[in-house]
């Protein structure tokens, strides 16, 4: 059983990560594409997290995060390809 104590350490990371990523939003010093790539990797950070945590994968059997790997890659695939499809 998880204690509400590491719950809450991981709600107050999520937190302050999402904060983050408004203040680089907002800062005027990063370009386009800097501010991008920093928002993208934060957001993989966080994603991690809350697929590890609070959808509990990290205590169910290996199959089943590969699973979601996958649907995570294709996930990803059909983002570039839609990105990619933008410029």
């Amino acid at each position: 059983m998880t204690s509400t104590k590491l719950y809450t350490a991981i709600y107050v990371v999520l937190f302050v990560l999402a904060t983050g990523q408004v203040l680089i939003e907002q800062f005027e010093g990063f370009t386009y594409w800097t501010a991008f790539a920093i928002i993208m990797i934060v957001s993989t950070v966080k994603a991690v997290v809350v697929a590890g945590y609070y959808q509990h994968l990290r205590s169910e059997p290996r199959a089943v995060t590969y699973v979601v790997l996958g649907g995570l890659t294709a996930a990803l695939a059909l983002t570039v390809a839609a990105s990619y499809s933008i410029l």
